[in-house]
């Protein structure tokens, strides 16, 4: 599967699970960008975060007052290659995956803890 062919998939999914959204939330997911990367970057690893994640949310949450030591916009990062291989090459399972963990990162724009989200089964 070729990174062009694994974003128009993952970027179908997000747009399909945003239609799904209630209405009033439906503008707040939509006005977080969404960048679809083959795997994280070495500043993001550096971070501490594991080389196998599957994406990640940058940005202050919906709601918060402005932060001045967080410089980016809010967006969602996907790393499709991790999503890929946590599927096992499966088209079926990536587009769930790509679901539930655009969902898990919007999750983290509105302002939820990895509590919340597992409260909601997106952990």
């Amino acid at each position: 599967m070729t990174q062009d062919q694994l974003t128009a998939f993952a970027a179908e999914t997000v747009t399909a699970t945003q239609r799904a959204l209630p209405a009033a939330l439906r503008p707040l997911a939509c006005a977080v960008p969404v960048h679809y990367e083959t795997l994280p970057d070495a500043d993001t690893l550096a971070e501490g975060f594991p080389d196998d994640i599957l994406g990640l949310f940058f940005g202050d949450p919906h709601g918060s007052s402005l932060n001045h030591d967080q410089p980016q916009p809010p967006q969602i990062i996907l790393y499709l290659e991790n999503l890929w291989d946590y599927a096992e090459a499966d088209r079926r399972i990536f587009r769930n995956e790509v679901r539930l963990t655009y969902l898990h990162e919007l999750g983290h724009y509105f302002g939820w803890d990895e509590d919340d989200l597992a409260a909601r089964g997106l952990d």
